[in-house]
């Protein structure tokens, strides 16, 4: 396995397990910039100013030192403060018993919409069978490293599109 699939791997099942958990904050809102801060004069419209001062307030937040530019420990202190954020709002929606730890029947129903949330806007988290289906595109129970590849760039693919709003 090449080391670009393996990283990609790597990054797609702790995504796939999580997703659930990370569609919303446990305010009910997306683990993004929400509209409200967005608009600083609180008028209810968004101007590119306030957009770009957004933009510019949270590169401050992750220039630490002060110094104009965001070094490799700033960088790596501003993703680790969020994946620990993210860690914990999952924590505080899906831990159902209260124990600090997520067993597979949490993440299970999370996947599955029991998790006391409801439809997520009547989608529910990765389903490992159809993943797997999609992946095997012969449909003949085995996924050989040519549907793989084939599968990761139609992911890619489709990423890629969203994420530039093609």
């Amino acid at each position: 396995m090449s080391m670009m699939k393996a990283s990609l791997l790597a990054l797609m099942i702790p995504a796939a397990l999580a997703a659930p958990a990370m569609a919303q904050q446990a305010d009910g809102q997306p683990p993004r910039m929400i509209f409200e801060e967005l608009d600083a004069d609180g008028n209810g419209a968004v101007t590119l100013d306030e957009m770009q001062a957004a933009g510019q307030a949270r590169f401050a937040e992750a220039d630490t030192d002060g110094d104009g530019a965001l070094s490799r420990d700033e960088l790596i202190a501003r993703g680790q403060a969020r994946i620990e954020s993210r860690v914990d709002r999952m924590l505080e929606r899906l831990d159902s018993d209260g124990d600090g730890l997520l067993s597979m029947a949490e993440l299970d129903a999370a996947r599955e919409g029991r998790d006391g949330r409801g439809p997520r806007h009547g989608r529910r988290g990765p389903n490992p069978e159809r993943i797997f289906e999609r992946l095997d595109a012969d449909g003949d129970g085995q996924v050989t490293e040519a549907e793989f590849d084939a599968g990761v760039a139609r992911m890619l693919e489709r990423f890629g599109t969203r994420r530039h709003g093609n």
